[in-house]
């Protein structure tokens, strides 16, 4: 099996400080083979100055000040494989002061482990980590019981850890987790079965990691197609181009042009390699229509089934990464997906307390803070609950006068946006006024006015208007918005053959 053939794994390793992740990882990746002998060599004589053989630590730990100090700093991301599958690994920092390095990290991630250190238990930083993946929507977790050479291999002890952060999770509703006694220094229940945990009925770090399903489960989702760019290399082809985050799509497929709300009907999906049967998630494509609706980047297509909610009012859970702490009613931005709209939050409802677990009054949050807050947005947005598809369900935020990304956000629920997608349907408004909205984009306001005029005669209502935004919400109406942006002028019987058909 070719590497390209293989399935991919994204894999997080996170824990506390000390607890063996870099040692873990440097294990994996020598055992695997998947080490060039220049760097072994390197490590092996960076060792011997700290008076061992090989430390396993100094694959990943990368930065001078990792080796000095001998923890992680920044995210880092290793690659192997085994002859079933291949792997990218997340080596997430375990200091507090990192925690938002850990989440951005850990964020495509589709597992995780976690380590314990066998002689310390469970520490607030394994909490906080443990509690953040399952908020960044990972349900299947391997808790790596690590130094148990240090225990002398204790199953008591194993037994007494396993139990209190079984305890510790209950309430956070892991699909499944998994314990496994290592010591990754001596490359126990690693990659190899060891002999001095004959109890083990886990298996292997390795074993697990190949057998763990794969994926975030995007293909089976529904339709999530965020628009990046508009393709128009000549008159008879224009394109939407983007990734496909969630689901398939295929020609011939109903699809939702939102937050329009406009249907329309998959005409081809290209590629670079040609046409395209179908694309699956995670696949960049370019999806044609067959309908001339007016969509751009930040737009969305969406499956007919199973629309995304247009949303302007947002319940997000935030992890809070700047120093400056988080000021409600601040101006911000709100980055989700292609699309960027200025916002606010107007209420924070609580910090969780890390301990407990539970949500507790706050005034605001500081670095590596998580809080439950509401936003409002001044554009609509396509989002989901992030426990349904991560890639409309996630968002960052902003700081308009730096520039600087402040916090990661992850959709709780949303209120249903009136002004875009409202109580009447786009059917029902087609029912009414016997057309469909539109944005129609011309060359000059002379010849806007003139296009107006003849839909106005033609039974169409319509108006000029001065951006594309105040289009769109007269397209959400059921209106034919008209807008003088150097545009060619559309064929007007087609046009209105177009929009009478629905």
């Amino acid at each position: 099996m070719g590497w390209e053939d293989k399935e991919l794994l994204r894999l997080a390793v996170v824990g506390s400080v000390d607890d063996g992740k870099s040692t873990l990882i440097g294990r994996l990746l020598y055992e695997t083979g998947s080490l060039f002998d220049d760097q072994i060599a390197a490590v092996k004589r960076a060792s011997k100055q700290n008076g061992v053989d090989l430390d396993f630590s100094l694959f990943t730990d990368g930065l001078k000040a990792e080796r000095e100090q001998a923890i992680t700093i920044d995210v880092a991301y290793r690659y192997f494989s085994t002859s079933k599958r291949k792997f990218i690994i997340v080596d997430t920092p375990g200091h507090v002061q990192y925690t938002r390095n850990m989440a951005t990290g850990a964020s495509r991630a589709d597992a995780a482990v976690v380590l314990v250190d066998a002689r310390y238990g469970l520490q607030q930083q394994t909490r906080r980590h443990a509690y953040l993946l399952r908020l960044l929507g990972i349900d299947r977790l391997a808790v790596a019981i690590n130094k148990m050479d240090l225990v002398q291999f204790d199953r008591a002890r194993f037994e007494a850890i396993k139990r209190d952060f079984t305890v510790f999770a209950e309430p956070l509703r892991f699909l499944r987790v998994d314990f496994f006694p290592i010591a990754a220094a001596g490359g126990d229940n690693v990659c190899a079965a060891s002999e001095k945990t004959p109890w083990n009925e886990a298996g292997t770090i390795l074993e697990y990691l190949e057998k763990v399903p794969a994926g975030s489960g995007s293909a089976d989702q529904p339709l999530r197609f965020p628009v990046q760019l508009v393709l128009r290399p000549h008159l008879d082809y224009r394109g939407f181009a983007g990734q496909l985050v969630a689901g398939t799509v295929k020609p011939g497929d109903d699809v939702l042009v939102l937050p329009a709300g406009r249907k329309a009907r998959v005409k081809a999906v290209d590629s670079y390699e040609g046409e395209l049967k179908e694309a699956v998630a995670p696949q960049s494509v370019t999806v044609r229509l067959t309908e001339e609706v007016d969509c751009s980047r930040g737009d969305v297509l969406v499956s007919v089934n199973e629309p995304a909610t247009v949303a302007r009012e947002l319940e997000a859970h935030l992890v809070w990464m700047a120093d400056a702490p988080l000021q409600v009613g601040k101006p911000y931005l709100v980055k989700q997906g292609t699309r960027i709209t200025p916002a606010k939050v107007k209420a924070l409802h609580g910090r969780v307390d890390l301990e407990t677990l539970d949500e507790v009054p706050a005034q605001g949050l500081s670095a590596n803070d998580i809080g439950r807050v509401s936003i409002e947005c001044s554009r609509a947005l396509v989002v989901d609950p992030y426990v349904k598809v991560r890639a409309t369900g996630a968002f960052i935020v902003i700081d308009p006068l730096s520039n600087a990304t402040v916090a990661a956000g992850m959709v709780k629920s949303a209120v249903k946006s009136t002004g875009d997608v409202g109580a009447v349907t786009a059917d029902e408004r087609f029912t009414r006024l016997g057309h469909r909205g539109a944005v129609v984009r011309v060359g000059t306001a002379e010849a806007a006015t003139r296009l107006e005029r003849q839909l106005f005669d033609a039974g169409i209502v319509a108006a000029v208007v001065g951006s594309r935004d105040l289009a769109t919400a007269l397209e959400a109406a059921g209106v034919v918005g008209i807008v003088a942006d150097g545009s060619a002028a559309p064929d007007v019987d087609g046009l209105i053959k177009s929009l009478r058909s629905g």
